[in-house]
Parts: structure tokens; sequence; C-alpha cells
């Protein structure tokens, strides 16, 4: 009999959200404007540190707007993360402006200082500064910020946050999305808090974000009639998804908390495996450790990441490789790229040998182990069949 599948991120229900979704429904507002919506867009401003917040449809579209605001138009560039999921850099060429990727480094798989220096120096020089720097929170782990923000500081270019896997992390004393000019979150199911689809855009700028609520309700004018002179966007998430994001909102720390406890049992379940590298933690900073995420070396293993995901996926256990570059990605073959170093390409290396595993804020104990048991039968499979000698691919 097949065992119940294990689940990479599923939703995580707190018990409270029926309750917040029939207050909607008696209140009888259930379109995109209403108390729960006002309420969640206050507590998350206030939980992250920030002066104002708006509730929008999905983490992309808090990018979007951002870059709207930020007046990103054709012939612009926009500096990205390249180890993310598609929706970080897709808003650029909704402005017919042209992403140009920049590589990772080791310390926290985030975005390279180093390398944005380099392509900020280059720019500079040609005359053509970007207009924008968005930089991703992979995995929940928060980006060199104090680098980072010191050369957008530099050049005066605007730094946005990708926080949409990074709610409830912390850098040196300040929440995720809280530093740069903007930040955005994501609450899609597989989020850390979830409104089965959602996302918010944050500043401390309440000028923005004023602007940000006028765009993301079709650029409506102040009239009697219905009066445009902007291009605007339908864009506000609705009242019921809201008050869902409100009971979520909740145990938001009860769900940091069990993911970095997830996180702590796999590295000691998986301590006697030599070859596994675990994403690291920044040193003074705190990660919501959205997804528990680790590499496999497998000149000292004989492992592949796809020798754990189809031995897994024989259990009836989802896993995922790491995010692919997105300078690797068709869409995105003839863009710009930056290194970390011109000899070390560290996106593309995590991307080779990096895994997610189930890191569910609901994971339970015994299914926890059966992953960390599916993993550990793969290394001795691959012992049995072969004669494996570190250094050598085989024998």
């Amino acid at each position: 009999m097949e065992q119940p599948k294990i689940f990479l991120s599923p939703p995580h229900m707190s018990g409270e959200e029926e309750f917040y979704v029939r207050d909607a429904f008696r209140s009888n507002w259930i379109a995109p404007v209403g108390y729960h919506i006002d309420m969640f867009e206050e507590e998350v401003a206030r939980y992250v540190g920030v002066k104002d917040a708006i509730a929008v449809s999905s983490g992309t579209a808090a990018i979007h707007l951002a870059l709207a605001l930020l007046e990103v138009k054709q012939g612009d560039t926009v500096f990205c993360s390249t180890f993310t999921f598609v929706a970080s850099a897709n808003p650029i060429l909704y402005q017919g402006a042209e992403p140009v990727f920049i590589d990772s480094e080791p310390d926290t798989w985030n975005m390279s200082p180093q390398a944005l220096r380099r392509a900020m120096e280059e720019a500079s020089l040609e005359g053509k500064l970007p207009k924008a720097v968005i930089v991703v929170h992979l995995y929940g782990q928060s980006a060199k910020m104090d680098e980072l923000l010191s050369v957008c500081n530099e050049y005066n270019v605007p730094l946005i946050e990708d926080a949409a896997e990074s709610l409830g992390t912390s850098y040196k004393g300040k929440m995720s999305g809280s530093m740069g000019t903007f930040g955005i979150f994501s609450f899609n199911g597989n989020k850390i808090i979830t409104t089965s689809g959602g996302g918010m855009l944050v500043s401390n700028n309440e000028e923005y974000i004023r602007k940000a609520r006028y765009l993301a309700t079709q650029a409506k004018e102040k009239a009697h009639h219905y009066e445009h002179r902007t291009l605007g966007y339908n864009y506000r998430l609705s009242n019921i998804l809201a008050s869902i994001g409100r009971a979520q909102f909740q145990v938001l720390n009860d769900r940091v908390r069990a993911r970095r406890t997830i996180f702590d049992i796999y590295k000691h379940g998986m301590e006697s495996l030599s070859g596994i590298h675990f994403m690291p933690a920044l040193e003074e900073s705190t990660s919501n450790r959205w997804l528990t995420t680790m590499t496999v070396d497998y000149m000292e293993t004989g492992v592949t990441p796809l020798d754990i995901i189809m031995g897994l996926r024989k259990e009836n256990v989802e896993t995922r490789p790491l995010w692919k570059p997105l300078h690797l990605q068709p869409l995105f073959q003839e863009k710009a790229y930056y290194p970390h170093h011109e000899w070390n390409h560290v996106a593309k290396e995590k991307y080779e040998t990096g895994i997610c595993l189930p890191s569910g804020s609901n994971l339970r104990a015994e299914e926890q182990l059966r992953v960390i048991k599916g993993i550990n039968d793969v290394f001795n499979a691959v012992k049995e069949e072969k004669i494996f000698i570190p250094g050598k691919q085989e024998v």
C-alpha cells in the first residue's frame, strides 16, 4: 500500500481562518476593499517595521508596482538576482526594460556584492545606471544587505527587496523587507503563511504606497464618473483573502519556529552523511528557513541530486532541485550576467548540486524521519551498486 504523499511546502491552517472568513461574509465586504484588508496591511507593516503597506493579488504584482512607481520604462535596465524564481524578473519585462542578472555568493547563496559592484561600475562608465536593483532573500535567508545597500547608495540606485520567501527573517535586528526602498512579500499557497494567493508591497515612503493604491485599482481618478489619466492595474487583494491572511499572520512566529526546528532535525539526522552541505546561516541574521535546502558533493559521495529526487519519489515524497538561474533560462538567454568571480559561478554550481527538502510547518516527526531514511537509503544503494573512490567518478 502506497504511503501518504509528503509535500514540499503545503499550506498550514491555524484553525482560525474560518472565523475570520465568516466575519468577512457577515459584513458583506467580499470585494477588494474592507476592514480585513486594512487590518492585514496595518499588522504586516507594524511587524516588518515600515510605515505603510498595500495588500495585492501576488508578490509578482507587488514587484510590478514597485517598478512602475520607480518609473522603469522601455530602454531602462534593472539589476536582478539570477538565483531565483522567474517571478522576480518577469515584471522587468512587463515594463519593457532589460534585466541584468547578478550571481550569488557562497555565504548566503544570495546576490553577490562583488558582482553587483562590478556591474554598477561598468554601467556608470557607460552612463547607463540601472533604475533599480531587485535583491532576493532566497529560501528565507537574508542577503548581505549592508554591502548591497552600500553599493546601491553609492550610485543612488533604489533597492527592492524580494522577500517573497523570507517573511519573519531578520538581519542585524531589522526585518526582511524593511531595508530597501520597497519590500515585497508573497502569500502563495506554499509560503510560510498564505492567503491562498496574494502578496504585499511595503515601504517607509508613504507617498509611494498611496500611489500604489491608485495604480492597483485601475488608476481611477476622483470623479463622479470613471476617469483615467494613467495606465492602472487590477491588483488589489480581496477582503476574504485578507481575512485568511490575518488568521495566518497570528501564528507566523510559530511557523518560523517550526521550520527552523525542521531544519535542525534534518541537519542532525544526516550529519553522518559526508558530502552534504546545508544552506549556511549568515551571522547576525535569523532565517525563517522557509525551505531546508542542501547541496550534494558528487565527487565525495557518488550521489547526485537527481538520485535523491528519484529515490524519494518512489517513497511518495516531493522534493525539488534548487532554482535554475535566470540567466540560463531560455527566456533570458541573451541578457547580461555578472558572475561572482570570472571563474566562480555560484548560482549555477548550487543549481547543479542542490535540492529542496519537504519543509512544511505541519510536517510530522514521523514524516520527516521517513524523508531522512529515504535519503540514507539512496546513499546506501549507491554504495552497494558502485565501487566508489572519492575524487573519481566511478570505477
